[in-house]
């Protein structure tokens, strides 16, 4: 009984001391932030308060005791803890990065099977009622993947001259189905080849094109794409002469997809317009700012 008592005592008293430190250590940290001019406001009110209670000599020895704290302790103290806070943000930096690239990576992975997919199923389509056009497309996608699956797979380095090549290999797809009802031109200047720019948008855009502006229209049509810099931001341009769409329907998949990639990427810094020439047709632009694509980690 006796054993037990002294244990239980023994355990009380370890919980003081450990709790009187946690108190010094925040007394200690708190001297190492706060300003003087604060610090003498409160000796003046713990003085008056002393004096009230008459308990002056412990004021005196509470204001020599912070007094030397700050003096000798206080600035390394200080560095300590703006080193810890330093340690603290580096932390969650690279954990919203981390967050960020699955996210961008979740984003990206809805986008890949959508286009396989479809490829396919118009392979299968093909087989039935054009053979040798299926063959041939079939071909056009084994070539599409040779060249495209690295850039798609990568993790940097993505720039735009690299999503023209891409948006190339993919509309040797559409050519090769839709024959005489597409024609295509793109005018991206050399010198904005190596800029940064994400991946897939830009076959997401001429994809919804194809897919919203010509298919419906019986003769088909033409995609421009453009690539262009205004005041420091590069601004990329997907022009079709389709039937159009409406501007007050929502976005689909791939544009919504495309919006939220964006933000991620940019924090607001870039955007998706959407805007109906008065000529017809549909334009859709993505703006970014310019920069240099990072290199692969």
């Amino acid at each position: 009984m006796k054993a037990s008592q002294a244990n239980g005592a023994m355990d009380l008293l370890r919980d003081m001391l450990a709790q009187a430190k946690l108190v010094w250590w925040k007394f200690v940290d708190w001297l190492a932030v706060v300003e003087w001019r604060q610090l003498i406001v409160v000796w003046l009110v713990a003085f008056v308060l002393g004096g009230m209670l008459n308990i002056a000599e412990v004021v005196t020895w509470f204001v020599f005791l912070s007094f030397g704290i700050k003096v000798i302790g206080g600035g390394k103290r200080k560095a300590e803890l703006a080193a810890k806070e330093a340690s603290r943000q580096a932390d969650i930096a690279t954990l919203e990065r981390r967050l960020l690239e699955s996210q961008m990576a979740a984003l990206q992975a809805q986008i890949e099977p959508h286009f396989l997919f479809n490829t396919l199923a118009l392979i299968g389509q093909l087989i039935e009622t054009d053979p040798p056009q299926a063959a041939k497309v079939h071909m056009n996608l084994i070539e599409y993947l040779r060249s495209a699956l690295p850039q798609l797979r990568s993790t940097g380095g993505g720039t735009l001259g690299r999503q023209v090549e891409l948006s190339r290999a993919y509309l040797s797809i559409m050519q090769a189905r839709m024959k005489e009802r597409l024609t295509v031109s793109f005018d991206v200047p050399d010198y904005l080849q190596q800029a940064a720019f994400p991946p897939m948008m830009l076959q997401t855009l001429i994809e919804n094109a194809i897919k919203h502006g010509l298919e419906p229209k019986m003769e088909g049509g033409r995609i421009d794409v453009r690539a262009s810099l205004v005041d420091n931001s590069l601004h990329v341009d997907v022009r079709d002469n389709g039937v159009g769409f409406n501007m007050h329907a929502g976005d689909g998949v791939g544009l919504a997809n495309i919006r939220e990639r964006l933000h991620l990427l940019y924090d607001g810094r870039a955007e998706l317009v959407l805007e109906a020439p008065p000529e017809g047709g549909a334009l859709a632009s993505i703006r970014i700012p310019l920069t240099t694509p990072e290199k692969p980690q």
